[in-house]
């Protein structure tokens, strides 16, 4: 792993995802439409946690700057 910052903040990103879709989960069945609300919160969580996976990716081959002294 080259870049453990972007790593980590795709592990973030997912964990973000995951907490975007079973919050709306829960609160989805007081809805007047209960299957749009998780239609909107699936493509939400998806887009999240697809920037995550990328962003996890990229840790591994891309390098970060060398630091100025």
């Amino acid at each position: 792993m080259k870049n453990r910052r972007l790593f980590f903040s795709g592990v973030l990103a997912v964990v973000f995802a995951l907490a975007i879709f079973f919050g709306v989960r829960q609160i989805a069945p007081q809805s007047n439409d209960p299957v749009e609300v998780m239609r909107i919160a699936g493509q939400a969580a998806g887009a999240v946690g697809g920037i995550g996976l990328a962003l996890m990716l990229c840790g591994f081959f891309i390098a970060p700057k060398p630091r100025r002294r």
